[in-house]
């Protein structure tokens, strides 16, 4: 019996993926390649803009065109939101929501021995929303496709329903994982080799609050008790939930890489306020002041979203101002989509359309600027950096080599190349190359494709992360892959800096 999985979404729904291969893998499945032709395919949904259920329902569709035969089960945020809209897809024999996902391989199991015919209606197993409110474990995590990095979930829930959001209806309410659980699987995750171990959940900030831990402190000391030669790395945390105290706190651990992802969203105080987001620009740039007291190349990367329902010109350029007021390293651009069912979407004064389209590509030329700010300024700095790749082209950023096996480059690949409809198809991409300014560093591609790659990586080109968020290209064979190098930050290239290993 074999079984391949596809996920679409963020970080938690990979997690959870994992884990849900750990449990198929228990039940005697072997897990294959969602190319082949398998037995079972189990599709992990994601729900947070409209695209993204059209996205997954193709994935559906697609997975049952490979084998018409073969068991179709579908899990994550679109199908708890919108379960009966799922089960009506042709093919479709499993639907569970987010809390369930523990007993879907046991059901696709069941269900997979049982004669053909008896399997006509699908059969549902989705909590309302008023139910989520028990942290469900998937087991502990033995491996997964990186080798390097392994995301670990910590936290399910969010009670913050921003306007423009639809999560907390598909999540539910927080709650948080048992800290001596979340240490006990990175104890063994870095007894196998794993250098970097990142936190993660659908808000991160909230872990502990249910558990009276009162915030995540207590779990990174405990990690940072950990015996071992490794990092730990926070997914993100929302300014929501914490203040300057808070992220002081936390400065103390020295396995506690120097990056946040702070989410900001908008740097203007009435927009925030009419996100229902709990804090304004001056409670934000307190958080980066008490970060860059400590280091003053601390990295800070945010989400900032343009065109939402009513913004003005002005307001748009307080966003465009805090980019560099607060030198981020890197600044994820997103343009406002209406989420049906969430308040913003009901808005009769939308942004147009070019509007934002003219206010995302302003943004990602400011936050590109700004992140070469950042990068000259780091310019002769020693910096730990962990290696993930060797082999990769530094031109053509094709895989030549091994690599860490880190399932967002995939994943993003993938439903750009296997997208059965090509309109939407060609929507991901446009949208991918105005949203995301990483897509958008033409300057330094533009110098790196004009140098000779043998001169600057004669035994080959190594890539990795420092611990405040640069990318680092260096000169290396494949004995750095894997490990732990100090690195002599050279001058920007590419997306990220040329480094000198030490």
């Amino acid at each position: 019996m074999k079984a391949a999985f596809h996920t679409l979404g963020c970080k938690v729904n990979q997690y959870e993926t994992e884990a849900i291969k750990e449990q198929f893998r228990a039940l005697g499945w072997e897990i294959g390649d969602e190319e082949e032709v398998c037995d079972a395919y189990v599709i992990n949904t994601c729900t947070v803009t409209n695209l993204a259920d059209r996205k997954s329902r193709q994935f559906i569709r697609r997975a049952r065109r490979l084998n018409p035969d073969a068991l179709v089960a579908v899990t994550g945020c679109y199908a708890q939101i919108k379960p009966e809209e799922v089960a009506a897809i042709e093919g479709v024999e499993i639907v569970t929501g987010t809390d369930e996902k523990g007993k879907l391989a046991e059901m696709v199991d069941a269900r997979f021995r049982e004669e053909q015919a008896s399997r006509r209606e699908a059969k549902l197993l989705v909590k309302p929303y008023e139910k989520l409110d028990h942290y469900e474990s998937l087991g502990e995590i033995r491996e997964m496709e990186s080798r390097t990095r392994a995301f670990i979930k910590i936290q399910e829930g969010c009670n913050n329903f921003c306007t423009y959001c639809i999560i907390p209806y598909a999540r539910g309410k927080i709650r948080s994982r048992a800290a001596e659980d979340v240490i006990e699987e990175v104890r063994n995750l870095v007894a196998k080799g794993y250098k970097e171990i990142v936190l993660t959940g659908i808000n991160t900030a909230f872990y502990g609050q249910d558990l009276g831990y009162g915030g995540i402190e207590p779990l990174i000391a405990g990690l940072d008790a950990l015996e071992g030669d490794f990092r730990i790395r926070l997914s993100s945390l929302e300014p929501t939930v914490i203040d300057a105290a808070y992220v002081k706190g936390l400065m103390k651990y020295p396995k506690l890489c120097h990056h946040l992802h702070l989410a900001l969203q908008s740097g203007s105080d009435h927009v925030l306020s009419e996100m229902n987001r709990h804090y304004t620009r001056q409670d934000f740039l307190d958080i980066v002041e008490v970060l860059r007291e400590a280091d003053p190349h601390y990295g800070i990367s945010t989400d900032i979203i343009v065109g939402f329902p009513g913004e003005t010109e002005d307001e748009f350029r307080d966003s465009l101002r805090i980019v560099s007021e607060a030198s981020f390293c890197k600044t994820h651009v997103f343009k406002y989509s209406m989420r049906t069912g969430t308040p913003a979407a009901a808005r009769t004064d939308q942004v147009p359309g070019e509007t934002k389209n003219d206010r995302s590509r302003a943004l990602i030329a400011e936050s590109d600027r700004v992140r070469r700010e950042f990068f000259l300024a780091s310019r002769g700095e020693t910096r730990r950096v962990l290696f993930e790749e060797f082999g990769k082209d530094p031109v053509t950023g094709e895989d030549q080599g091994m690599d860490n096996g880190d399932g967002d480059s995939r994943l993003e690949n993938r439903s750009e190349s296997r997208a059965e409809d090509r309109g939407a198809e060609n929507k991901v991409r446009d949208d991918r190359s105005e949203n995301q300014s990483e897509d958008k560093d033409r300057e330094n591609r533009s110098e790196s494709r004009a140098e000779d790659a043998a001169v600057l990586f004669p035994d080959g080109c190594v890539t990795g992360y420092t611990d405040n968020y640069i990318r680092v290209y260096a000169n290396g064979g494949p004995v750095l892959f894997d490990q732990f190098r100090d690195v002599e930050l050279v001058r920007p290239y590419r997306d990220g800096m040329l480094g000198r290993v030490r």
